[in-house]
């Protein structure tokens, strides 16, 4: 007979990966730059975007393609092409990975990741999954799209949230004033740009404290559904 912590699930998240990358390589990112001490007590799964990247990606010639976008936008990032057609997406994967418990999210990926716990609240999007718990936004912004940023960020954003700030990340400033609706949040700066982050002494313990937090929430639910044995897998519809 296994004891409870044997028996209780990791919190399992959903991946989102940067505007013309791929699940392949946010998992080759994560992989790399965090430690296994971290990454082994969550259940991460990596998706690819709906599709193929339009244009010329900034990672060319360092990772392999193919390449996805979640949707895309004009100059002024105002207006959205495939939006609606990208929530929907993102449910599907919500209910074919169930149970989804958060949300994790790198550039595009993170800016959707911060912005669908206000849409769900307000019965626009993932209307027929549970509630996002629980958030990670590396490289985060604000949707400027004032039809999407209305419905957004109507209300607090209150799920637990982990934001990662880079010194030298040109969405920076955007990333800090989307940490202002976010109403149950711990930051972890870095000195990069914008990229996944290694984590530093203090970085870690700050990740290592929002994980455990979030360990025994899930643990709180007394949910024991059953996942895919892989714990650490690139899953697609």
């Amino acid at each position: 007979m296994g004891s409870e912590g044997e028996m209780a699930r990791k919190p399992r998240f959903l991946c989102l990966h940067g505007f013309r990358t791929s699940a392949a390589i946010l998992k080759k990112q994560l992989t790399i730059k965090w430690p296994e001490s971290v990454l082994q007590n969550l259940d991460l799964v990596f998706v690819d975007a709906p599709y193929p990247a339009e244009g010329k990606s900034e990672v060319e010639g360092i990772f392999d393609p193919p390449y996805y976008e979640w949707f895309q936008f004009n100059k002024e990032f105002t207006e959205y092409r495939n939006f609606e057609e990208c929530l929907a997406y993102i449910e599907e994967l919500m209910i074919k990975h169930a149970p989804i418990d958060g949300l994790l999210g790198f550039s595009q990926g993170a800016i959707l990741s911060a912005g669908l716990p206000g849409l769900q609240s307000k019965g626009l999007a993932l209307t027929k999954v549970p509630k996002i718990k629980f958030l990670i936004i590396v490289g985060g912004a604000k949707f400027k799209a004032k039809s999407v940023a209305d419905d957004a960020y109507a209300s607090p954003i209150q799920c637990p949230s982990l934001h990662f700030l880079g010194e030298l990340d040109f969405l920076k400033p955007h990333g800090k004033e989307l940490l202002l609706h976010c109403g149950d949040a711990v930051v972890v700066h870095h000195p990069r740009g914008h990229t996944i982050p290694r984590l530093d002494e203090k970085g870690l313990a700050t990740v290592n404290g929002f994980v455990e937090r979030i360990q025994n929430l899930v643990k709180q639910e007394g949910k024991n559904t059953p996942g895919p044995n892989n714990d650490f897998y690139v899953g697609a519809v």
